[in-house]
């Protein structure tokens, strides 16, 4: 069988669709993988906020209809860009191992997050980042940065930034963890849904394909990614939203830890909870329902003034 990836064209989204075409090549039955590199309109429009356009799903949706189009079989994203709720037809055939989950804190001379100047200027175009880094410094000023990796670190070169926040994983996958300058314990900026980890998506007609993609399939990676994408999902919140999720395996228990945040992080509201591994998806549910009690919907609410 050939196997033709869509991707973004970014360095990071090829590093990623390469990784993916090597472990593929390697199954029984795979004879080619080609790649399709594919502009989208989330690259495309970068003077904008992501809010503004329409959330990450905008990285998604051109890879979607080439699929749907018998242009390609599968595409490969990092799964914190997929929304929680698959368009109907589609599905995520396997994640891999999951790498760094953490948040990176970069600043262009070395200056520790806690001993930048008062007022400093950070970028990031996160609402999760924002809100967890204005709760622990105020007098900051979160600036949007949008653009691939490479084009951010020039950014934050050349001045127009204190500080940026991107993700660990990409750095390294990369090869540019020399550019952080320290990364953000869990306990004080949880992460995305699922950061770190790379998602294959199909149709879900393609039964013989998903069957192959599923050989892939990374077992702690999968439960932790269905337990933190379920509570995007119950929270009804988007890719952009000020929600964050982390689970962890310590033997057959499962934790997750979540939050919802206003976007000046005024307020945040955390909850946690633990149970066997078999019950990811309703465990999700559930830590989404005590932030729910909470007043996690009001907070959701005032995202989208």
């Amino acid at each position: 069988m050939e196997i033709r990836i869509a991707t973004r064209k970014s360095e990071l989204a090829l590093w990623q669709a390469r990784y993916v075409a090597g472990k593929l090549e390697a199954l029984p039955g795979v004879t080619r993988v080609t790649l399709l590199p594919l502009s989208t309109r989330g690259d495309e429009i970068l003077d904008k906020s992501l809010q503004k356009i329409g959330g990450k799903g905008l990285f998604i949706k051109e890879l979607e209809i080439a699929m749907q189009a018998g242009e390609a079989d599968v595409a490969v994203h990092s799964m914190k860009d997929v929304p929680a709720t698959m368009p109907e037809g589609f599905c995520i055939a396997a994640v891999l191992e999951r790498a760094n989950p953490h948040d990176a804190f970069l600043s262009a001379d070395g200056t520790k997050f806690s001993d930048l100047p008062y007022g400093a200027r950070i970028g990031s175009s996160s609402l999760r980042r924002q809100a967890q880094l204005k709760a622990l410094r105020p007098d900051v000023e979160v600036v949007a940065l949008r653009g691939n990796v490479n084009t951010r670190l020039k950014k934050l070169a050349d001045g127009d930034y204190d500080a940026i926040i991107l993700a660990s994983a990409g750095l390294e996958r990369l090869g540019l963890h020399s550019h952080i300058t320290s990364e953000f314990e869990v306990d004080v900026m949880l992460p995305a849904a699922a950061q770190g980890v790379v998602g294959i998506e199909c149709l879900e007609s393609r039964e013989d394909l998903c069957r192959i993609i599923a050989m892939l399939e990374d077992p702690t990676s999968k439960i932790t990614t269905t337990a933190e994408r379920a509570v995007a999902a119950r929270l009804d919140a988007n890719c952009q939203s000020p929600v964050a999720s982390f689970a962890t395996i310590d033997n057959d228990t499962l934790t997750i830890e979540a939050l919802v945040a206003s976007p000046n992080g005024s307020r945040i509201i955390r909850e946690r909870v633990s149970g066997p591994l078999s019950n990811a998806g309703a465990l999700g549910r559930l830590v989404a329902d005590k932030l729910l009690a909470e007043g996690a919907g009001e907070l959701l609410a005032l995202d989208g003034q």
